[in-house]
């Protein structure tokens, strides 16, 4: 999406940058988390887990802006984001 003005502190704003992480044998595959990303990182994989469901997969690991929205609505718990600068070492 393209904007036709930009706000004068646009590049003092850090976009936050999240890794998400999901627990495939907790998942009942449904699609929750991919439906609902509003970046739409996720989609299902074609293996099954323990369950015989299709666990989500990442496609665009680098898009994600760790908004937490699949942690939210998530029913089975079984998928979450970390904040990627709260990784690194200071300083980098």
């Amino acid at each position: 999406m393209e904007f036709w003005r930009v706000p004068l502190d646009a590049q003092a704003i850090e976009i936050s940058r999240g890794e998400v992480h999901v627990i495939e044998d907790r998942c009942k595959g449904c699609g929750y988390c991919i439906e609902f990303c509003p970046r739409g990182i996720l989609a299902f994989s074609a293996r099954f887990n323990k369950k015989g469901y299709h666990p989500p997969e990442v496609l665009q690991p680098k898009s994600c802006v760790n908004c937490h929205y699949c942690e939210i609505i998530c029913p089975e718990f079984a998928i979450y984001s970390v904040d990627l600068s709260s990784l690194q070492p200071p300083g980098l």
